[in-house]
């Protein structure tokens, strides 16, 4: 079902008292940020994503991977939550106990309000220690790229520049950047949570993600099969389609604005 206008989905949102709200990478990209095999520009154009993005790589070249890390995380930082996450961030304090998956690892959902978005893939700035997941760096601890940029302006992104990774402090070993690469598991804790929050919503909006990675693609799927009616943003189609109630096509930055003001344009008090 396609509705050029939000009607039967604000319906949905205005009636809902469990919301989940998975994103993708379509999202971030509204802000500027690229997408993972888009994010290597310059200098870094010569390597393939999945020569940087493994354990094996990273271990072979440290330095070479956290460099690549590093930009990342500097691109990100100039960055600006968009509309979309704003949206987001106002379902939360409309409908409390919302719960927020995200498959990106930029910090956006934060910076705009979410106050614990579940991240799927890690976070770029989440770092921890190589020998220990229970080992985490803060950003300080990992020798913040930006630390020493004049009055407090982001530092230039490193194009192809090799930075030494730092050490963890509790046990000596290197500190990796906190993201889940390829032939990794997801974070169980944050798998778990993800699957009983779809189970127990009645609402899911999947948003701006291509429902083809697995296993953040089965989310709305869990929802759907539990009762839950399914509500896509996108701009095109996508395998998800055929579990959602609703299909509104378009980005989330243009979409959930309006959506939102639909669902609540007569009640606009938050619930308590």
């Amino acid at each position: 079902m396609e509705e050029a206008l939000p009607h039967r989905a604000a319906e949905l949102l205005g009636d809902a008292r469990r919301v989940v709200v998975l994103t993708g990478a379509g999202i971030s990209a509204e802000s500027g940020v690229p997408t993972f095999r888009d994010d290597l520009t310059g200098l870094w154009a010569r390597f393939d994503a999945r020569e940087l993005a493994t354990a094996a790589a990273f271990h072979a070249d440290p330095d070479l991977v956290w460099g690549w890390y590093e930009w990342r995380r500097t691109r990100v930082r100039r960055a600006e939550p968009n509309p979309g996450h704003l949206a987001i961030a106002a379902i939360e304090a409309r409908i409390p106990g919302t719960t927020v998956i995200t498959q990106n690892v930029d910090d956006l959902h934060e910076r705009a309000g979410s106050p614990a978005p579940i991240h799927l893939h890690g976070s770029l700035f989440a770092p921890r220690c190589v020998a220990a997941a229970a080992h985490p760096a803060t950003i300080d601890d990992a020798a913040d790229a930006d630390a020493d940029a004049p009055d407090g302006e982001p530092a230039q992104p490193h194009d192809g520049r090799r930075i030494a990774p730092p050490r963890c402090t509790s046990c000596g070993t290197l500190v990796r950047p906190g993201v889940v690469w390829f032939g990794e598991m997801l974070p169980e804790a944050a798998f778990t949570a993800a699957v009983e929050a779809a189970a127990a919503c009645d609402l899911l909006l999947a948003v701006g993600t291509s429902g083809v990675v697995y296993p953040a693609a089965e989310i709305p799927r869990i929802a759907a099969r539990s009762g839950a009616a399914v509500i896509q943003v996108n701009p095109e189609p996508t395998p998800l389609d055929r579990v959602c109630a609703v299909n509104l096509r378009g980005t989330a930055a243009h979409v959930l604005p309006s959506l939102v003001a639909a669902a609540w344009a007569a009640d606009p008090a938050p619930r308590s």
